[in-house]
């Protein structure tokens, strides 16, 4: 955020801070959360640069193309297992995951 506009919104009486302190989240919390969705967006990047559709990803790690789309979207019922077993399926490395789990 701009530093112009929070001290608008401050002025004004509003309270500007992060998603962690609003929900009251412990570092470690924080933490999986961000690990969780940076699964997410490389599972949904890698797909596309493979070519793969939603249903094709399903079919190789036979689950369903409705739990593709959930896994991309960082849903909290996905398990970190299966999006790590789907980044496989797609052909990513150990290096790769790392990567991904790091943001490099």
């Amino acid at each position: 955020m701009q530093a112009a506009k929070r001290k608008r919104l401050e002025a004004r009486g509003w309270k500007v801070g992060s998603v962690k302190e609003f929900l009251e989240l412990s570092d470690q919390e924080a933490a999986y959360i961000e690990l969780r969705l940076k699964l997410a967006h490389g599972l949904k990047a890698r797909r596309h640069a493979r070519g793969f559709s939603q249903t094709q990803l399903a079919k190789a790690v036979q689950s369903s193309q409705s739990r593709v789309a959930k896994m991309e979207a960082g849903d909290p019922t996905v398990s970190l297992d299966l999006l790590v077993r789907s980044l496989l399926a797609l052909g990513a490395s150990d290096r790769d995951l790392g990567r991904i789990i790091g943001g490099v």
